[in-house]
């Protein structure tokens, strides 16, 4: 048997640069929970964050803020937290699924999985969604810091290098 995903880890970046981006009407550097539990993680696994910001839940405002991230050469993956719930604001799926050049189904679908066996039924209310645009890394996760928790434990702290390294390929 073929030990390829092994293979590409170990030739995958070991520090990836990220920009982390809150999507929010209210939330402010202090009471952005889900965004500094990205950029607490990222760094207890050896990242970098090269960037933080909060942009309201407005989709021309998300897609510039993501879209100067695709031109620097300092950003391997942007990692995006919430407006991926039903509510009436709740524009990042909408807005990003329109962006991705590769959209990465087995994100959602894996997160919503892992998310069912914690809260049960509700997960299907999440729109998590990933990919890449061009050759960056593009990644949502809801809101709440157990819904960080969860992705970034679970799916993106694991498999980010091997992600960055195929993204470049």
């Amino acid at each position: 048997m073929s030990h390829v995903p092994e293979q590409h880890r170990s030739e995958a970046p070991r520090s990836v640069r990220c920009a982390v981006v809150t999507i929010s009407d209210t939330r402010t550097l202090a009471t952005d929970t889900g965004g500094q539990t990205i950029v607490d993680l990222l760094g207890e696994a050896g990242h970098t964050v090269v960037d933080r910001q909060i942009v309201p839940d407005e989709p021309d405002r998300i897609r510039t803020l993501v879209r100067q991230y695709l031109g620097r050469d300092d950003v391997d993956a942007v990692l995006l937290t919430g407006g991926t719930g039903l509510g009436s604001r709740d524009q990042t799926f909408e807005t990003l699924s329109g962006m991705l050049t590769k959209p990465m189904p087995g994100y959602g679908e894996l997160f919503r999985m892992l998310s069912f066996q914690e809260i049960g039924p509700a997960a299907m209310l999440s729109r998590a969604v990933g990919g890449l645009i061009g050759r960056t890394v593009v990644l949502t996760m809801p809101g709440s810091r157990a819904g960080v928790q969860l992705a970034m434990e679970k799916l993106i702290l694991p498999e980010l290098g091997h992600l960055v390294r195929e993204a470049r390929r």
